[in-house]
């Protein structure tokens, strides 16, 4: 899972996989927007069948985060 979830991340931000880890933070180390954020969790939502909640949503701040959720 963590390595499709870096796939669609580096494809969405444009950055290579290598900078991404579970412990990755979307907007302190990847210094995404919240649009970014948004088109990575459409993605992810279609990828893995899972509907992230608005509440969620606002929890999510790592790759990590994402994993634990859709776990």
């Amino acid at each position: 899972m963590l390595e499709k979830i870096k796939s669609m991340i580096a494809e969405t931000l444009m950055i290579d996989e290598s900078e991404i880890t579970e412990d990755t933070r979307f907007i302190e180390d990847l210094h995404a927007d919240s649009l970014d954020i948004v088109q990575m969790i459409i993605a992810m939502e279609r990828e893995f069948g899972k509907k992230f909640s608005d509440e969620e949503i606002t929890k999510i701040k790592s790759v990590g985060d994402v994993i634990s959720y859709l776990k």
